[in-house]
């Protein structure tokens, strides 16, 4: 049970690393946002072929943004 939950997890997980991952290469400044402010809306490639916009998940799922420095050094 616990396997088949994760398997319907995992390809919404791997979405949102990708769209992370994107965002953080292709990041371009437009003004910063504070702490606890909502992320602006973008829209990338999905993995499943398509566009993916992070207003999809809206009021849907949790979804984590995780941000990180090119060299992947611990901050």
């Amino acid at each position: 049970m616990r396997i088949a939950g994760m398997a319907r997890f995992a390809p919404t997980l791997a979405a949102i690393v990708l769209v992370a991952g994107a965002v953080i290469i292709d990041a371009r400044p437009s003004g910063a946002i504070e702490a606890g402010e909502p992320a602006p809306d973008f829209t990338l490639a999905s993995t499943a072929g398509g566009d993916i916009s992070l207003s999809d998940f809206r009021g849907k799922k949790w979804v984590l943004l995780e941000f990180y420095g090119a060299d992947f050094a611990p901050t």
